[in-house]
């Protein structure tokens, strides 16, 4: 809103007063520490995470300045999460008025240049796409060589024989890479695309001077033309597959990550995403009327009026009738009057219209292009479209000037979220409106923080009666609560009308997400280094050659001075550099191109393994893994830290009302997740148990819905919706407990449907369905609750509620709503009851309330819900306490008054609410608490321990509060009752202030973080003691980020088991998985589902996207996209350890078998003067990596398995060689490389040996002395050495492989019989050779005595370690071959008898990614148990959604219950099956949990008192039940 101005000189512009204390810009000291309270303050519950930032205004008397809106800019210091202003300056925008002349140019063009609304995720463009690809992979050092030696392989003088087919490998690994890329950027296209051409609606035809005339260059026309024609071709292509085949999406093409709409979207008829072009140039749709983009409610009951023009607006009732039963009366005309005592001063806000302007009336809104909105236009949005760019909103159809948006896509939440008009912006309704609009916009610069936004809008306020006047400058301030950020929806809501801000790349969704890296696998950066050191061995080896030569060339006494005419270089220096660059020629398969295409080929056969894996294929969204990088699947198989968003990942942000506590009295039947994993820590056998609960709460929810039928026929109550299951609260409910609970439980139910913000939409039916949308799923599910037990909201009219209580419609008068925020933990709504009474009903935290509840009253009650509480918490429900109070008339308008007067203020507004709402919510009486379960996707309790258990450390980075993570962090057993929680939490928002709480911290564990305590961490990849875990919120975050204090801050981290850290924003998640990365030198997993995920996809080493409900971001901009987290266990420790053990084994073995071929020949030029002469004949030399050798390394590289995917995820210890990155070291490479001199030595000399006392003539007396005969007996030796080698190293010798090596050694027997018998094939002395060797015994013996020697080495050192020093994976296999792992083949056998058995444990082996566990049933005998206890089996089918999978992270076996369990102790006469089991389950661990400061106890909350108006008997330690 807005004021006249004040004259004074400490406001931003003199003769102009903003709305806020924080507009003005007063340069004291005082003053910038009053300013920076009040902002954090307003964003206290949108969490600052980033660092201040300077708006860049300055006080300058131009007017140029923002107020004051912009943050102070004396402590901008960079930390991760901070954002640099110096890249982007203020911006001014005017909208209806002429540039002022420091705005313009010299041809009066405006100065200000801003980003076009297009975007491009995609790295290519058709033009670009050959030499940027090229460039791209040209920096890779080994295709650089290989250029080398094909241009030195056209000039003969080196020796090359034939550079065309020479040409051919290169060629072919660069085509196949190219191709590669080609498609994963194709996709980034095709979505690109269909985004930028998404429809809005703009106003045309008016003139916007914010932008000049778009000058597209000739280059750009031709890319544009360019792209369009490809497009053009690629949309032919897929229409005529359309036509080909009418039976819509394929498995395959599902895949393909095209656009999925969310599952509550609900598009409207106006248009779709990717509408056609034709359609842009439909007529201008004009803005009145506007019809409402849903289906308009329909009148039931009494013939109740819904209200008019709003009806699925979410405001509806308004200037409704009311409805029979309602409050109406002589107590409205009580109301009336008291209203009318009450003497506030209307405000006057101003408004951006001008009614002196003359205007041409031609503007008319027009369906456009995303692409073509730029800064300064008027859009409107419709109800489910989604937001072109960041808008400031005008006016909404609302005529209090709200509207509703889901921000899933930007912070992964999924409740709806208010945003609001423009006081002075609100009259404007249509087109016309907009072209008398004058006004001008001062906007802070692009940044990257979701939460906060600084800005002022100024304008000219003209009075209509006074025309000759000027008017009066006057002036608005914009927050973040002003502005809809691309990105997001509109829901609820059926137009708003706004003006666009930042456009494009300055979007703050854009500015997150960061750019497209290309990633390349740790394997394939530290293989550049192999390759310079093979090619340092290859210079010396050129070097030795030459000079070697020159010299000779240089000498007389040499018999080749008799033979030889001269040479080629005349001299003995030319003849010995000549001779240097023969060598690279002839020694270059020690750098071998057939190693990148044999990487290129493993990479891709490993991706689509991947994708073909059924196991990994979610039914419900028909989606397989997708692998969008396909040349980093082995650094899935080396990831030590996995960093995890939790919304929508963890979670299925789907939150359930299970429990509640009434007057003492427990309520409601539930097994949840974390419950399951406390018993099982306690060796109770949790498959029977959860089939036994299971089995009750199936009755029970039976019971129930029959019991609440009988008290009211509930036109509301689905039965499959139901999930407060507790028939004996509908029994209390008709009063079979006593009237007194009765109306505890009427009272209970009450409060939760009138304490809230929600909002209702109803979908058409006889009766409608009601539907709920909030700003937090845990109030929705809260007033869903409510509706199921027959106190249902109907609607809302201006000022008041109707609810359905029981069968008869009332209408509520909501006084006053004290809203919920960070600080309060609570939220109040002060109502009128139809039978005049005035009640307060407050719901917040269990510490919060208890400790305004009346002193020394309700002390039995109070300690029987702080016992209920705790065990709530302990099943992993989010708890809350409801309370209520009833205020006298006098009471209540004393205290409505002081409240008028604090929300009128203009200085102080928050502090002074604050504290007006403290003096009220006191004097509490307590009705009880609720628990809700935020229910997790299937399996992930089991993930994570699998995952831990394989030595894994799982950090939750989330937007969410510090509740709820903690919550969440229970359920999924990331956190247990043994822990000591550190919740890092600073005094004040000072570095110092974090330092010393980190040395506090630090002293725990007795280090300081120096730099000797980080090279220690950077080599110890052993799992932390699971005593500690470390909680931290966004503010917190960003203080510990900075460059002096990360690294303590890192070592504190790596000491606690579980880390959280919540209020984060998308920069510093990215910031985070940077610190651990680099800081610790690991490798990094990143997995979200939402955009707000993307900045820490990109940054990590390997980024998951799940392809879920939160549309798609975070999978187009991912490595690998699943579609359960679940998926998560497999894909790492099956797919991941295969493929990095696979390559690392590879890569060792390709460079061994080049060693030994290569250094054949080497040994060879001793003998001729390293004149660079070939051993073996040609064809060898092309066949040897080509036919010979590389089929059976590359089979390895595909299809190797040390052990099956079952037992990879039984034994997941097993994945931690890839943590330790053992597989793929310096010191194996080096053993592999001498192994192969060692055996290229017996291979040449052995020969040599044979050759040197005699020479050998066959049977018709031609002699075998010659190179070529004497290359066949070393090559074929050689070639039978290097396959037999291979296959020793394979773990898995299967028909395949051994047959692939038979074939292949066997060929260079068969290729030199049968190309040696043909004159035309064979050269002149090669011709016969192959028959002429064979023939010879020699050969024979000379083979088998090289084999011998040359593996005996190889084979005793395997033998020795194998026996005597063996390795986890080597026990493992010979118990597999005892048959200690056969029970995971008799699993699926013994899953079918027990099919039913759901919840913690009960999974099919044919399920996807669900691993079942059945030790219960089929645990080995103590000597027959497997060296680690299986914690989980074989992957397979769930018959239960919500199964455990029977995981177990501890080294408990056996899974009994335990003999020593104390005796039942029941609270009432009445069996509570579900609160009995918990109570049970806390007796064993009641100590522990009491001494933890970290949660909330009973006996704490029992000694509380009130303290908001008397001193509190004992004060909460934080960290309590706010963090609950």
């Amino acid at each position: 809103m807005a004021i006249k101005p004040a004259q004074g000189n400490d406001v931003s512009k003199p003769g102009v007063k903003c709305m806020r204390w924080a507009t003005q810009r007063v340069t004291s000291m005082r003053a910038r520490g009053k300013r920076n309270a009040i902002t954090n303050r307003l964003h206290r519950g949108g969490n600052v995470t980033e660092k201040k930032r300077g708006s860049g205004g300055t006080d300058s008397g131009d007017g140029s300045n923002l107020g004051g809106v912009g943050r102070d800019t004396s402590d901008s210091d960079g930390d991760p999460g901070s954002n640099n202003d110096d890249t982007y300056p203020p911006r001014r925008m005017f909208f209806n008025i002429p540039l002022p002349d420091d705005a313009r140019d010299t041809d009066g063009r405006p100065i200000a240049h801003f980003t076009r609304n297009k975007i491009r995720t995609s790295k290519y463009t058709p033009l670009s796409f050959v030499p940027k690809n090229l460039w791209y992979q040209f920096h890779n050092i080994a295709n650089i060589y290989f250029l080398i030696l094909i241009i030195l392989d056209f000039f003969p003088i080196f020796g090359g024989s034939d550079p065309g087919l020479n040409v051919l490998p290169l060629t072919f690994i660069l085509f196949i890479t190219a191709v590669k890329d080609a498609i994963e950027d194709w996709r980034r296209t095709v979505l690109d695309n269909e985004l930028n051409n998404s429809p809005v609606h703009r106003l045309v035809d008016w003139n916007n001077v914010n932008t000049s005339e778009d000058r597209i260059s000739i280059w750009r026309r031709i890319k544009k033309a360019s792209t369009r024609g490809v497009m053009s071709i690629f949309g032919l292509v897929q229409r005529k597959k359309k036509d080909k085949s009418a039976s819509g999406k394929t498995y395959t093409e599902r895949a393909l990550d095209e656009p999925r709409a969310s599952v509550e979207t609900r598009r409207t008829n106006r248009d779709s995403v990717a509408f056609s072009r034709n359609s842009v140039e439909e007529e201008g749709i004009q803005m009145t009327p506007v019809p409402s983009p849903l289906p308009h409610n329909t009148s039931h009951g009494n013939e109740v009026t819904l209200g008019r023009n709003r009806s699925n607006t979410g405001f509806s009732y308004e200037d409704s009738e009311l409805p029979t039963g309602a409050f109406n009366g002589p107590l409205q005309e009580d109301l009336k009057d008291h209203h009318k005592s009450i003497n506030i001063p209307m405000k006057f806000h101003g408004s951006l219209i001008n009614p002196l302007k003359q205007i041409p009336e031609k503007a008319r809104f027009k369906k456009d292009f995303w692409k073509n909105v730029q800064v300064g236009d008027f859009v409107r949005i419709y109800n489910d479209d989604p937001i072109p760019a960041d808008i400031v909103i005008l006016s909404t159809s609302d005529p209090d000037g709200a509207c509703y948006v889901e921000t899933k896509n930007l912070d992964g939440e999924t409740n709806l979220k208010v945003r609001n008009a423009l006081q002075s912006g609100q009259k404007a309704k249509h087109a016309r409106d907009c072209e008398r609009m004058e006004f001008v916009i001062e906007s802070e610069p692009p940044h990257a923080n979701l939460y906060q936004y600084s800005g002022v809008v100024r304008w000219r306020q003209r009075d209509i009666k006074k025309p000759e006047e000027e008017g009066t400058d006057m002036a608005e301030p914009i927050s973040i609560n002003n502005l809809l950020l691309r990105g997001c929806s509109l829901r609820n809501t059926e137009w708003v009308l706004g003006v666009v801000v930042f456009t494009g790349e300055e979007t703050k969704i854009m500015i997150n997400s960061g750019i497209s890296i290309r990633k390349r696998s740790r394997i394939t950066r530290e293989l550049n280094w192999n390759v310079i050191y093979n090619f340092m061995i290859l210079l010396g080896m050129c070097i030795v050659s030459g000079v070697v030569n020159g010299v000779t060339w240089g000498e007389d006494n040499h018999s080749f001075v008799f033979f030889e005419y001269g040479s080629i270089g005349k001299t003995p220096a030319l003849n010995g550099f000549i001779t240097f660059w023969t060598g690279i020629i002839l020694f270059q398969n020690l750098v071998p191109i057939s190693l990148y295409i044999t990487l290129e080929v493993i990479k891709t056969a490993q991706a689509f393994f991947i994708y073909s894996d059924t196991l990994m294929y979610y039914e419900k969204l028909d989606y397989p893994c997708t692998p969008k990088s396909w040349n980093i699947s082995d650094d899935v198989g080396q990831i030590e830290y996995i960093f995890s968003d939790k919304t929508g990942t963890l979670t299925q942000n789907v939150m359930e009302f299970k429990k509640a506590t009434i007057n003492g009295v427990p309520y409601g039947e539930a097994y949840t997740e974390a419950q399951a994993g406390l018993q099982r820590r306690q060796g109770v056998n949790v498959e029977i148990e959860g089939a036994k609960a299971h089995k009750q709460i199936a009755l029970d929810r039976i019971k129930m819905l029959e019991a609440l039928r009988r008290i009211h026929q509930n036109p509301y109550l689905y039965d499959e919706e139901l999930t407060f299951v507790a028939p004996d609260f509908a029994a209390d409910l008709n009063g079979a407990a006593g009237n007194a609970q009765r109306i505890a439980n009427q009272d209970f139910m009450l409060a939760l449907a009138l304490c809230h913000t929600v909002i209702t939409e109803r979908t058409p039916g006889d009766p409608p369905k009601i539907e709920f949308k909030a700003q937090s799923p845990d109030e929705a599910a809260l007033v869903g609750t409510a509706r199921d037990c027959g106190f249902t909201v109907l609607g809302r009219s201006q000022d008041g509620i109707f609810l359905n209580v029981l069968g008869e419609e009332k209408e509520y008068k909501i006084l006053n709503t004290l809203e919920f925020n960070s600080s309060r933990k609570r939220m109040s709504a002060i109502v009128r009851r139809p039978d005049g009474r005035i009640i307060l009903y407050c719901k917040g935290a269990d510490s919060v309330i208890y400790s305004r509840l009346k002193r020394s009253e309700q002390a039995q009650l109070r300690r029987d819900t702080a016992e209920h509480l705790e065990s709530f918490a302990r099943e992993g429900l989010r708890t809350l306490c409801i309370a209520q109070r009833t205020l006298g008339e006098d009471e209540y308008q004393t205290w409505n008054k002081q409240h008028d007067i604090a929300a009128a203020a203009v200085y102080d507004r928050e502090d002074k609410l604050e504290k007006v709402s403290d003096a009220i919510e006191t004097e509490l009486t307590l009705l009880g608490g609720t628990a809700i379960e935020d229910r997790l996707q299937d399996g992930v309790p089991d993930t994570i321990a699998l995952l831990g258990d394989a030595g894994i450390k799982l950090w939750v980075l989330t937007g969410d509060k510090v509740e709820t993570a903690i919550n969440i962090g229970f359920s999924c057993n990331l956190l247990n009752n043994d822990m000591e929680l550190i919740v890092f939490k600073t005094e004040d928002d000072t570095a110092a202030s974090a330092g010393r709480e980190l040395d506090k911290h630090l002293a725990k564990f007795n280090i300081t973080g120096s730099d000797e305590e980080l090279r220690a961490a950077r080599k110890n990849h052993e799992p932390p003691d699971a005593g500690h875990a470390i909680v931290i919120d966004g503010d917190a975050l960003k203080l510990v980020l900075t460059e002096e204090l990360r690294q303590r801050f890192l070592l504190l981290c790596k000491r606690c088991k579980s880390v959280l850290c919540c209020r984060v924003s998308p920069s510093q998640k990215a910031a985070v998985v940077q610190m651990v990365k680099v800081g610790l030198d690991v490798m990094t997993l990143s997995i979200g589902d939402g955009a707000n995920d993307v900045a820490m996809i990109q940054e990590a080493d390997v980024g998951i996207g799940i392809a879920g409900e939160e549309g798609r971001q975070a999978v187009m901009s991912s490595d690998y996209a699943i579609g359960q987290f679940r998926f998560l266990q497999r894909l790492v420790l099956v797919h991941g350890r295969w493929s990095y053990r696979r390559l690392g084994e590879t890569i060792a073995n390709f460079f061994y078998k080049n060693m030994v071929w290569t250094f054949v020949l080497f040994w060879y030029q001793l003998y001729n003067n390293f004149d660079g002469s070939y051993f073996f004949d040609y064809t060898y030399i092309l066949l040897v990596n080509t036919v010979f050798t590389s089929i059976p390394v590359g089979l390895m590289g595909i299809l190797d398995q040390d052990v099956s995917d079952k037992v990879s995820l039984a034994v997941p210890q097993l994945y931690r060689r890839g943590i330790e990155r053992k597989e793929w070291t310096q010191t194996k490479f080096w053993i592999y490389m001498f192994d192969g001199i060692y055996q290229s030595l017996i291979c040449f000399f052995m020969a040599y040996l044979l050759f040197s006392p005699a020479t050998f003539v066959t049977s018709n007396g031609l002699g075998l002395e010659d190179r070529e005969r004497m290359g066949v007996y070393v090559a074929c030796a050689t070639i039978f050495v290097i396959n037999s080698y291979i296959l020793m190293n394979t773990y898995r010798w299967d028909w395949l492989m051994v047959l692939v090596v038979a074939i292949s050694t066997l060929l260079i027997w068969f290729w030199t019989g049968v190309y040696t018998s043909f004159p035309a094939n064979a050269s002149i002395p090669f011709y016969m050779a192959g028959a002429e060797v064979y023939g010879q015994l020699s050969f024979w013996v000379l083979s088998l005595l090289t084999i011998i020697l040359c593996l005996l080495p190889r084979f005793v050192c395997k033998s020795f370690q194998k026996i005597f020093f063996p390795r986890d994976v080597d026990i493992v296999r010979e118990q597999i071959r005892q048959g200690k792992f056969a029970y995971l083949d008799q699993e699926k056998s013994a899953i079918q008898i027990s099919e039913n058995v759901s919840s913690a444990g009960s999974a099919d082996s044919t399920n996807p990614g669900i691993a079942k566990h059945t030790r219960s049933q089929f645990s080995p005998d103590d000597d027959t148990r497997p060296m680690y206890p299986p914690s989980v089996t074989a992957t397979g089918t769930t018959h239960n959604p919500r199964s455990q999978n029977g995981s177990d992270g501890t080294d408990y076996t056996g899974h009994r219950a335990s003999l020593e369990q104390p005796p039942p102790r029941f609270s009432l006469d009445r069996p509570r099956p579900s609160f009995e089991r918990l109570r049970q389950s806390m007796d064993k661990t009641r100590p522990s949990f009491e001494a933890s400061d970290d949660f909330t106890s009973a006996a704490m909350l029992t000694r509380m008192e009130s303290s908001h108006s008397q001193t509190p008997t004992q004060r909460m330690p934080h960290g309590s039940s706010s963090l609950r």
